[in-house]
């Protein structure tokens, strides 16, 4: 007995040139495209996604060379730091070496009545010692300079200022390294997510901030910048244009005193570059807002700056953070295991825009709306065919009731 046997056969689409592709009919082609990744302009560890190429004025960086050092990375900072200090002891040694040879100290080793530039300078390996001592201050005592090589006296004051600067310029360079305020911004943090809901009948875009040290930022502020594309009237095209986000400047509630984690919150009104962005729209937009986080170090005084942004992807609407901090016996605890956590609630979809018109219309007085339907009304009357004048005549006091009859009406619909 033969029985039919089910089967799954998967159809393999076979590999076609682009072009070819592109002629396929839309059927064949999947309705599911894989969505595009957003790319950042700014990562969410606050570091900046562009690089800079065909630089070709690279003699600008030797310009602030002392900078140019600081911003290298660890091993290349450690790398020239013991490679200048090597080429100075071993160049001064060098030179050491060379006095001892041209004045024939070599030549005398162990007679007493050569007075040498150098006592006990017998070879290359003995100037470069005498030349990291000098240059250090060590002065062990065993090698030292007489009195009768003046070119020895010179040379040694030559060493002991070059050795000075770069004491000075290479320590300072590590120190200032060492000092950054950089690893400060990594306890510094944001919520992964920005959101839109209601606050005091408005719209409002906000993100939340937070200091996970005890030492605090002082003189903290907040800035936010809306990263999109734009094109002008005139036709040119802006990539990545900078707009400000106003965070409380006006009311100086950018300035923060960040103990506790805070919401940062941007009102959306006629100023505002989400002014007619609605729920629908902001799903295609193509937009980044970087958050930037500037204050003091309170135990060094330097200046920190942390950063993060937000792309479309991580923008929710109709959403609110959940509170964080709570009072227990005598303190306020704050749960960062809450920090990055939002529930929905019950927010319009509509745009900032439409929502203050439908605001403004239901704000409107009696008075307006009265003259409005009866605009309406007489506006459908003419629109009727109108009787003989004599009959419009004989009903003349009919119209009059009728009309005033239609007030009554709309007063009571109203």
């Amino acid at each position: 007995m033969e029985q039919d046997v089910e089967s799954s056969v998967t159809i393999r689409r076979p590999k076609l040139p682009k072009q070819a592709r592109e002629d396929l009919p839309k059927q064949l082609v999947d309705n599911k495209q894989p969505k595009r990744k957003t790319q950042r302009y700014v990562r969410k560890d606050g570091k900046c996604n562009v690089h800079h190429g065909n630089v070709r004025e690279t003699y600008r960086y030797f310009t602030d060379i002392f900078t140019t050092l600081v911003d290298l990375k660890w091993r290349f900072n450690l790398f020239i730091f013991v490679l200048v200090y090597t080429v100075t002891w071993l160049f001064f040694g060098f030179m050491w070496w060379f006095i001892a040879y041209a004045r024939g100290d070599l030549e005398h080793i162990g007679d007493s009545k050569w007075t040498p530039c150098v006592n006990n300078l017998n070879d290359f390996v003995t100037a470069f010692l005498f030349s990291i001592e000098t240059e250090t201050t060590i002065g062990y005592g065993y090698r030292v300079i007489t009195d009768k090589c003046p070119e020895g006296i010179l040379l040694l004051l030559v060493q002991s200022v070059l050795g000075s600067i770069v004491n000075a310029f290479m320590v300072g360079c590590m120190f200032v390294k060492i000092s950054q305020p950089k690893k400060r911004a990594e306890t510094l943090v944001f919520s992964t997510s920005a959101v839109v809901s209601m606050r005091d009948g408005r719209l409002c875009l906000m993100f939340r901030v937070g200091d996970l040290r005890n030492s605090h930022i002082v003189e903290a502020s907040i800035r936010a910048k809306l990263i999109k594309s734009k094109q002008t009237k005139e036709g040119e095209f802006i990539p990545l244009n900078q707009t400000d986000i106003n965070v409380g400047y006006d009311t100086g509630d950018d300035r923060l005193f960040l103990v506790s984690p805070l919401i940062i919150c941007h009102e959306i009104d006629q100023h505002s570059p989400f002014w007619e962005i609605s729920k629908a729209t902001l799903e295609k937009e193509e937009l980044e807002i970087v958050v930037i986080l500037e204050g003091m170090v309170e135990a060094t005084g330097m200046t920190c700056q942390a950063r993060s942004s937000y792309v479309t992807s991580e923008i929710k609407w109709g959403y609110r953070f959940t509170p964080v901090l709570t009072l227990e016996d005598g303190f306020y605890e704050v749960d960062y295991n809450s920090f990055h956590d939002v529930y929905e609630t019950n927010t319009p979809a509509c745009s900032a825009r439409e929502l203050a018109e439908m605001t403004a219309r239901a704000r409107l007085p009696l008075s307006w709306s009265l003259a409005s339907k009866l605009n309406q009304h007489a506006a459908f009357d003419t629109a009727k065919p109108q009787p003989e004048t004599a009959v419009r005549g004989s009903h003349g006091n009919e119209d009059k009731t009728e009309r005033n009859g239609d007030i009554g009406n709309v007063e009571s619909k109203l």
